[in-house]
């Protein structure tokens, strides 16, 4: 009989983990090549598996395809390495009853998409190449598993139906109990997938077996499918700088009946899992019928609640009908504080309609802006801008940051990466860069639908209105539409540029975001000049800022005279100018934490708003 004979007619026991048993050859390697370079040791692991009781094994190709192997400069050897781990398998079962699966695994959550990005178009085409391969190679099944984005995992399984009628195991890997990253019920994904012609659907890896049994507590049994699971061996552990799982193997005998009761037809393991784990999992085991009936567990939800705050019009707002003043004030590196809300006070006075706080800028460590920004909330009735750089942060601690910035009524947020932690005061520091700011965007965004970076339910809806940054002073300025669009797309609701200092960048960039359909508003940043020497750091130093030789040379003939401030607030000023032709959201930089001359400028554009609204009592229609 075939393996789509045997499916559904009893509980089959999978192998486990392949990769674990083979961290002694190195982790930044290819354990895929090790089907050319060690056979014997691929070899053994199945044979391992194999007399330990597993009904099923798979090939070691989980990461056999190109835009996997392309980081080993091994994308050329995509077939040579799949064939070698059919023959190896092959080789392993000899003439023993036992069914081979060729392995194919999730790409996105499983490459590093700040180097590259591939789009589902490439992924398509890489996912081809390997299924190819395992077909030709004969194998009797396909896995397809560790798959974080349920729309990947359709579009390869769709591919792979249309291309064979042997059986086919999707499983999605879930972070919360019975779960999607996306919100979606584990139930409704296994039903989409058994839709699409899945024989078997389940879910594998980031679970260990008590969650993973929890989570199939809500999932019923599907007509003429097979449900499967293959937890982790257990939350994992680093000792000597390596990723340890849980060796009490014996745990396992508990979950083999466990799974089985709750309608699961076949069984494996997955990250730390051994041969071990799987006998286990045989002795554990009363019987290999399949239950026909259970009963459901609801999973549990929540209503959302959304927090309204009232007062204070929101900047997306108001930027919308006029002139709108963000103004930056950097948190001190010292505990003296004075100086800052003396100036935050003072800006307050000149009608400023936000601060910002910078997330440890030029990677310099600061006080944290989460706690000024507090204070400037409910000390000093000012509304807060705070950045969150993905530099400082792996993606635990901005989960804790978005949630601590929601319980504290902080719901304006710049999403940047920062700069390098090597330009900074800590030069042995890290830069973490565990999601990109198109990433950082969207998970903000995601809170404003109650749902975690996990997919986990928190009881409750963000209103965060999420800034995004963008550098005009590039190349061919003409160009940017597509990557202001792109962040558009990403859940921006508005920008908030770097420093300009050529008036016409800011007509250039009216329409490039014309032109590319960009409709959200856009914060123009200015940095009043104060020297020659200040203009000559921020263009040679400073990344990202790029003054025109005419502002260098004016500031250069202005220190001569003595006249460096007038002249740099000049300067600014008709910045100002330009930019209210165009644009209501205006961005300054306060140099050097002299707010008065931040103040100065805010006074200056009050009273250009009060000239517009004086022009459009009159009955004259504003060119805006």
């Amino acid at each position: 009989m075939g393996l789509k004979e045997v499916l559904g007619t009893k509980l089959l026991i999978a192998d486990g983990a392949m990769g674990t048993l083979l961290y002694q050859y190195g982790i930044d390697r290819s354990h895929e090549e090790l089907n050319c370079s060690h056979p014997e040791a691929i070899l053994k692991i199945h044979q391992d598996y194999l007399a330990a009781g597993a009904d099923i094994i798979q090939t070691n190709t989980y990461g056999a395809n190109y835009i996997k192997l392309a980081r080993y400069g091994l994308e050329d050897q995509v077939q040579k390495i799949n064939r070698a781990g059919i023959t190896l398998a092959k080789e392993a079962r000899g003439d023993k009853e036992a069914f081979i699966l060729g392995t194919i695994g999730g790409i996105y959550g499983a490459v590093d998409t700040k180097i590259h990005d591939p789009g589902m178009e490439e992924i398509s085409r890489s996912f081809k190449e390997q299924l190819y391969c395992l077909l030709l190679g004969g194998v009797d099944g396909i896995l397809l598993e560790t798959y974080y984005d349920l729309n990947e995992l359709k579009t390869v399984l769709a591919i792979a139906r249309e291309a064979t009628d042997i059986p086919i195991i999707a499983n999605v890997s879930i972070h919360e109990v019975g779960i999607l990253a996306n919100g979606q019920s584990l139930a409704t994904a296994l039903e989409e997938l058994a839709d699409l012609g899945a024989n078997v659907v389940g879910t594998n890896c980031l679970l260990g077996p008590h969650f993973m049994a929890q989570s199939f507590e809500s999932v019923p049994l599907i007509p003429g499918k097979v449900l499967a699971a293959y937890p982790n061996a257990s939350f994992p552990t680093m000792e000597n700088g390596r990723i340890v799982y849980q060796k009490e193997t014996d745990y396992f005998k508990l979950f083999g009946e466990l799974f089985r009761k709750e309608g699961v037809g076949l069984i494996g393991g997955c990250c730390g899992t051994t041969p071990e784990h799987i006998a286990a999992y045989r002795k554990g085991l009363t019987t290999l019928d399949l239950v026909t009936q259970k009963k459901v567990k609801a999973l549990t939800t929540y209503r959302f609640q959304a927090k309204q705050e009232t007062g204070k019009e929101r900047l997306l707002d108001k930027v919308q009908r006029e002139f709108t003043v963000l103004v930056e004030l950097d948190p001190p590196r010292t505990f003296n504080t004075t100086a800052f809300f003396k100036g935050a006070a003072r800006l307050k006075e000149v009608g400023v309609d936000a601060i910002t706080l910078s997330d440890n800028s030029l990677a310099s460590a600061r006080i944290s802006n989460m706690a000024l920004s507090a204070m400037l909330k409910y000390e000093y009735d000012i509304q807060p801008l705070v950045h969150l750089t993905t530099r400082d942060h792996n993606l635990i601690g901005l989960n804790s940051q978005i949630m601590g910035f929601h319980k504290l009524g902080i719901h304006d947020v710049l999403a940047v990466t920062g700069d390098p932690a090597k330009v900074g005061d800590f030069p042995g520091a890290s830069s973490v860069f565990d999601v990109s700011s198109f990433e950082l965007i969207k998970l903000i965004k995601n809170f404003n639908q109650g749902i975690a970076y996990t997919g986990k339910n928190l009881r409750e809806k963000t209103n965060f209105q999420v800034a995004a940054a963008f550098n005009p002073n590039i190349p061919r300025l003409e160009r940017a539409g597509c990557l202001l669009k792109k962040k558009q797309e990403a859940g921006a609701d508005y920008f908030i540029t770097q420093p300009i200092f050529d008036s016409e960048k800011v007509k250039i960039l009216k329409e490039v975001m014309k032109t590319a359909g960009v409709t959200i508003p856009i914060f123009i940043g200015v940095i009043p000049l104060v020297s020659s020497r200040n203009a000559e750091f921020l263009h040679n130093e400073v990344p990202g800022i790029l003054l025109t030789d005419e502002t260098r040379e004016r500031m250069r003939m202005a220190e001569e005279e003595g006249r460096g401030l007038e002249v740099g607030m000049t300067i600014a000023k008709e910045l100002i100018d330009e930019i209210c032709q165009e644009f209501n959201g205006i961005y300054l930089m306060t140099p050097f934490m002299n707010y008065e001359i931040s103040a100065e400028l805010c006074e200056y554009i009050q009273a250009k708003k009060q000239q517009e609204k004086s022009i459009c009592s009159c009955g004259q229609v504003h060119s805006q």
